[in-house]
């Protein structure tokens, strides 16, 4: 089988299977046939902190494939995502170990704990952050997740996704990993729309509305930045913001 079937839900109290052993992820995961994946499904990279148009495909379309069987990529928001500071974007990477070279998959890719990456982060997020009308709400939420070390990189992503569902009020999404390389999908393949060195949306959708950002006033509005950012200054708002977004690909 080539997908494996699982729900996005609003708890972490779920199990998954990524490499054969059990990890913490708050997915729950079943073999399904892929004649039954709806139209409108999405296949879709991992992604770590990801862009507003990624979370925006996420909750818009019917069913969400994430590819981890491919040969990893470098220098994608696999692992790296884009924040807003006063003096302009900011590029976040987490460090990552490649075990089997340059033929690893993106479920084995591991995390290089060794360089101290969660503090970095986490600094650079409150200093950009910490005035924004949003952030304090929903910081306990999110600080914890850099405390702790992650092994695999597939873990984190799930880690902050499930966080993210629960800061949006996200109650059940359809999501799957994907257990072989998908060569045909039998779905929507946006697996090279979202790259830190293009524009993403432009690829997703013909626009992406204006929100009030913190440093606005320094270098402008700057479209699909991490969904943190539109989180961090719309709050409540952000997941009606994600939802009328028009998606190219899934109309």
């Amino acid at each position: 089988m080539p997908l494996t079937k699982c729900c996005w839900h609003q708890t972490n109290k779920y199990k998954t299977d990524i490499k054969g052993s059990q990890v913490g992820c708050p997915f729950s995961f079943k073999y399904f046939c892929p004649q039954i994946l709806k139209m409108r499904s999405a296949l879709l990279s991992t992604a770590y902190l990801p862009p507003i148009s990624w979370m925006a495909v996420a909750i818009q379309a019917e069913n969400i494939n994430i590819e981890i069987q491919e040969t990893y990529p470098k220098q994608t928001f696999r692992n790296r995502c884009n924040i807003a500071t006063s003096g302009g974007i900011l590029p976040l990477s987490v460090p990552v170990m490649r075990v089997n070279g340059n033929h690893t998959k993106t479920a084995d890719i591991t995390i290089d704990n060794s360089k101290n990456w969660q503090q970095l982060h986490w600094r650079s997020i409150v200093t950009a952050y910490n005035k924004s009308p949003y952030f304090l709400f929903y910081r306990d939420l999110f600080e914890p997740v850099y405390c702790r070390d992650f092994d695999l990189l597939v873990e984190l992503n799930s880690e902050i996704i499930n966080k993210l569902s629960i800061a949006l009020n996200i109650k059940n999404i359809d999501m799957n990993f994907t257990s072989g390389y998908q060569f045909i999908p039998y779905c929507t393949d946006l697996r090279l729309s979202f790259n830190p060195k293009k524009t993403p949306y432009q690829s997703i959708t013909t626009d992406l509305p204006r929100y009030m950002q913190a440093f606005e006033v320094n270098h402008g509005y700057i479209p699909d930045l991490s969904i943190i950012d539109l989180l961090f200054n719309m709050g409540p708002d952000a997941l009606q913001y994600l939802s009328d977004i028009k998606i190219l690909p899934l109309v």
